[in-house]
């Protein structure tokens, strides 16, 4: 391709609303162009040429793994998510309309429901299963702050896989297939990144692993182990069990004065003792469907801090809110004095694992100014689970060492979900006894417009771009310094038709601007490799360069050729 014929339109100016590497240098080296400011963007010819380049990667190596691709309608009948009861919960992002004939439809952000009713009306026997199709498709969804560009747009390209099995054995084995299949194409794409445990979120199912893409700019926390493979979002991650040197208080059960102790570090300061014995009490307003809400209490050590999420997921509640002071006095509970043990009528409570058997505990008493001595929950029947959020320097599960935060870009996930939609939208088979059977499902995603960003991410400098090998929009660029010289522009055209014509995509900047600016474009575009044409011609030498550290080398004008394909 020649750089006069293509549409580049590269600008010195960072966008206003532009905070991250990869939305500055996207919208300043002309790959993408933004659409009123509103999380939706156009892609430019060299923006779709990267586009495609990391479609192409993805769909080679799902082929490989057996699957098969499909493409399915942007938009979704409402009545399939209605079967399926996400409608209501999948929340505001959720972009729904009405037809001229008032039916009902939602821009599908994620097609579990469409392909469940595509393999319902397809297959009917065991015999046809298992069976993994997917789509590479436009989806949206109404973010309430789109930002980032392409990070976090409302529209965007996204690979979206469904699997259907006769058992949740054969799921697990192709689950285990696709998290293969994953790390080969993040590989590929020359991303450095980690697979970690993860929350299923609205899509559901009873577990989920998260490829994430190592960026200090990334959005998502997450927890590691660097002595052994573990990695997990925060939202899901867990840690070795917590014991304290400290001993435990010595105090008889009983009710004790404690003025204006409404805190931890005060409680902890009246007893003298680690917070490791404090019972830490969380009131929220749990948020279910059809606008129905209730209070609970979760009840975790006074040493850890509530995760929200798993929180969440423990009431099965599509949110959790804040409550005021006089919410809190409605429901029966003082402030700053609650307790899981002390409790009014018709208040849920959910206690942490770590306070099974636990003894010696001081908690509320909830009543105000008082709190309870010598609690124990040994014995003691209650709803408990894992509502801790992991901290740094907590221990690993699986060996012990010291966890650490890093950040980054999901950039896939995959789920287990079982019969969570075959069932409520009637995806059976018959099975070797002619009795019909829920299908067992998986799902597997990747935000492949969102790629783009995470390589920028995670490959540039102060410059521009750096695109991986596998990404680049081209895989050389020929900059002829002076179009004016004929000696130069012979080379430049020669080498050019040579390297095409043994299939290299090339880039010929064949411009009459200066040097400097053609330089500052190839910084800023980010091709691997580029061979200038220059001054040193005369001398029988030009320049490769690469672009990763800008490392040039002389390469003698009539080696150039073997020099690339050695190289490149």
């Amino acid at each position: 391709m020649r750089f006069s014929r293509l549409l580049i339109p590269t600008t010195k100016e960072t966008p206003n609303d532009a905070t991250l590497a990869s939305h500055i240098f996207l919208i300043r080296g002309g790959f993408i162009q933004s659409v009123g400011g509103s999380g939706l963007y156009n892609f430019l010819p060299l923006g779709k040429k990267v586009l495609d380049r990391v479609r192409s990667v993805v769909k080679d190596e799902l082929d490989k793994a057996g699957c098969q691709e499909v493409s399915l309608s942007f938009v979704t009948p409402a009545s399939l998510w209605e079967e399926s009861g996400r409608y209501e919960k999948y929340g505001k992002e959720l972009l729904r309309f009405k037809d001229r004939k008032n039916n009902e439809f939602v821009l599908g952000p994620t097609h579990e429901e469409m392909m469940v009713n595509l393999v319902r009306q397809s297959v009917r026997s065991y015999k046809q299963l298992p069976l993994n199709l997917y789509q590479i498709n436009l989806k949206f969804r109404d973010e309430i702050r789109p930002r980032f560009g392409l990070m976090r747009g409302r529209e965007f390209l996204m690979k979206d896989g469904y699997s259907f099995h006769t058992s949740s054995e054969d799921m697990k084995r192709e689950f285990d297939l696709m998290e293969e299949t994953y790390k080969k194409i993040f590989t590929r794409l020359g991303l450095e990144f980690r697979v970690v445990e993860a929350d299923s979120g609205a899509i559901g199912g009873s577990g989920s692993k998260e490829f994430m893409v190592l960026a200090d700019s990334g959005e998502d926390t997450i927890v590691v182990c660097d002595a052994c493979d573990y990695g997990a979002n925060i939202e899901a991650a867990v840690r070795k069990e917590k014991v304290c040197e400290v001993e435990a208080p010595e105090a008889l059960s009983g009710k004790i004065h404690t003025p204006d102790t409404t805190t931890i570090e005060a409680l902890s300061a009246f007893f003298k003792t680690d917070p490791f014995y404090l019972v830490k009490t969380v009131a929220k307003r749990a948020l279910y469907d059809e606008g129905k809400s209730e209070v609970v209490l979760f009840a975790l050590r006074g040493s850890d801090e509530l995760q929200e999420v798993k929180a969440c997921n423990a009431v099965h509640a599509n949110d959790l809110a804040d409550i005021t002071e006089e919410e809190l006095k409605e429901a029966g509970l003082i402030a700053g004095y609650m307790s899981p043990t002390a409790v009014p009528e018709g208040i849920k409570v959910v206690l942490d694992n770590n306070l099974k058997e636990a003894s010696s505990m001081i908690c509320g008493a909830n009543e105000k100014d008082y709190h309870l001595t010598g609690s124990s929950f040994s014995g003691l029947q209650g709803d408990y689970h894992d509502l801790v959020a992991v901290q740094e320097g907590d221990l690993c599960p699986c060996c012990g060492s010291s966890l650490r935060y890093t950040k980054g870009i999901e950039a896939g996930h995959i789920f287990q979900l079982g019969t969570q939609y075959s069932e409520p939208l009637g995806a059976t088979f018959l099975d070797e006894n002619g009795k019909a059977q829920p299908m067992v499902m998986g799902t597997y995603g990747i935000g492949v417009s969102r790629l783009l960003a995470a390589i920028i991410e995670q490959n540039h400098d102060e410059k521009g771009c750096i695109w991986t090998r596998e990404s680049a929009p081209f895989d050389l660029q020929i900059i002829i310094s002076n179009i004016k010289d004929g000696e130069q522009v012979a080379l430049g055209e020669k080498l050019y038709g040579k390297l095409k014509a043994s299939g290299m995509d090339v880039l010929l900047d064949d411009r009459k601007d200066r040097f400097g600016a053609k330089m500052k474009d190839y910084e800023l575009l980010g091709v691997p490799y580029a061979v200038v044409i220059g001054k040193k011609l005369q001398d029988g030498l030009v320049e490769f360069v690469r672009r990763e550290g800008l490392v040039k080398e002389e390469v003698p004008a009539e080696d150039i050729f073997d020099a690339v394909i050695q190289k490149v």
